[in-house]
Order: structure tokens, then sequence, then C-alpha cells
């Protein structure tokens, strides 16, 4: 194996292009239809990207993809001077956890983004 990359299923693509801007991320492609409505956008922050998916560009196909936002998923990203860009994030979004020193030795603050997915940003010591 050499990598991950996670599809994340969103009612609202641009309404998810739009918070994950805000996080420090940059769309590198993106998919749109002849109509011109977008309907992926691959975003990319340092080395971690996500990409992003309309639940409508999968109807009729996989059917054990929940249509509901959010899940029991949690995305641990992990980053270099935690403490500046929990400044920067703080200024822009609502967060749930300020910066917390973990029993494993990780400063972490969480926050849930506009799908109800949950963050945890870390960086260990």
């Amino acid at each position: 194996m050499k990598s991950i990359s996670s599809n994340i299923f969103v009612n609202d693509l641009l309404s998810t292009i739009t918070f994950y801007t805000k996080l420090g991320f940059t769309i590198t492609d993106e998919v749109t239809t002849p109509e011109g409505e977008k309907v992926f956008a691959l975003m990319t922050n340092g080395s971690v990207s996500f990409m992003f998916q309309f639940f409508a560009s999968i109807d009729g196909k996989h059917p054990m993809v929940s249509r509901a936002d959010g899940g029991s998923l949690l995305l641990y990203i992990t980053v270099d001077n935690i403490r500046q860009y929990y400044a920067y994030i703080n200024e822009r979004v609502i967060v749930l956890t300020g910066l917390e020193k973990t029993f494993y030795g990780a400063t972490e603050f969480s926050l849930c983004d506009n799908n109800n997915y949950l963050l945890t940003f870390a960086e260990h010591d």
C-alpha cells in the first residue's frame, strides 16, 4: 500500500469548499457537469488531501453509503505549529475543544465541519 485518500460525500459541495477554504485548503482538482454544476472537488493543504463529492452524484450506486451528513468518522490531521494554526482557525470557524494536552503526548483541538464530520488537529511533541 502506498497511500489512502478519503472521498467524503456531502449534500452541499459549495458550502464544503467554503468551509475547508477557511481551514487553509485549496482546490487542486474539480469535476463539473456539462451544465457547469460542480460535483467533485479535491482540496489540499500541505500533504493532506480530501476529496468531496455530492451524494446526488452516486444516485443508484453504492446503496450502503448513508445519505445523511456526518457519521461515525473522525479525521485525525497532524500539523506543525498547532498553536499558530489554532489561532488562525479559531477566528474563522467554531471550535469544539480548545488546545488540550493528551495522555499520549499530543496537543490537540477538535471541530465539526459543515457536514458534521469531526476533525481533530494534533501536533505530537
